[in-house]
């Protein structure tokens, strides 16, 4: 049947709060697998992963003060209902951000699957909050803006500006660890642009 035989059906009240806890819990967990070993990621989260190494600041307070021009940038690009929700997800992942270490302790697994792992769980985490209307901030509002405006995909230009971030973790972190981050974000971005594009989800 074609798509445009279907209603657009927006997301209820309830829908929207189980959306965007459940994916900043996804999100924050795969940043947290991702602190476990070292590697960093891109965007706002792996400037936060960075900054962790070099001041002794705990990750959720560095990632919430990152993000504050950014908010900024969203309530003239995107209104102040995407950025509410925005910020309400970036208070929710620094929350989590101090659950899971409180509830997992250190944990122990090899560079590469913590990579991996962490990717794709911060890929599908993003990918529910994008389809609530809500983001992480940083780079994540930036790609938004680029995509509706633009017609660019969101996750193409976020991974232009995830290599930045990625190249300075040389600066903190052994290149083998560096090289692992860096596919580790072409993969959370190819996830983003392979099922977030204009006109294949219908659900707002």
């Amino acid at each position: 049947m074609p798509t445009d035989a279907w209603p657009v059906v927006r997301h209820s009240v309830v829908e929207d709060v189980v959306g965007l806890l459940t994916g900043t819990f996804v999100l924050s967990l795969g940043l947290f697998l991702l602190h476990e070993v070292h590697a960093v990621t891109g965007g706002t989260a792996g400037l936060s992963l960075l900054l962790v190494n070099v001041v002794s600041v705990p990750f959720g307070v560095l990632f919430a003060l990152v993000n504050v021009p950014f908010l900024v940038l969203a309530v003239s690009k995107k209104g102040w209902d995407f950025t509410l929700r925005t910020a309400l997800c970036i208070g929710l992942v620094s929350g989590f951000s101090a659950l899971h270490p409180a509830m997992l302790g250190t944990l122990h697994m090899p560079t590469p699957y913590g990579v991996v792992a962490g990717n794709v769980l911060a890929g599908v985490g993003l990918l529910i909050l994008f389809r609530h209307r809500a983001s992480v901030g940083g780079f994540n509002i930036v790609a938004l803006i680029a995509q509706e405006r633009a017609g660019w995909r969101a996750g193409y230009v976020q991974m232009a500006l995830d290599s930045v971030v990625v190249l300075c973790a040389f600066t903190v972190t052994d290149p083998t660890t560096v090289a692992l981050s860096a596919l580790g974000a072409v993969l959370l971005n190819v996830i983003l642009a392979l099922n977030h594009r204009p006109g294949r989800y219908t659900g707002y």
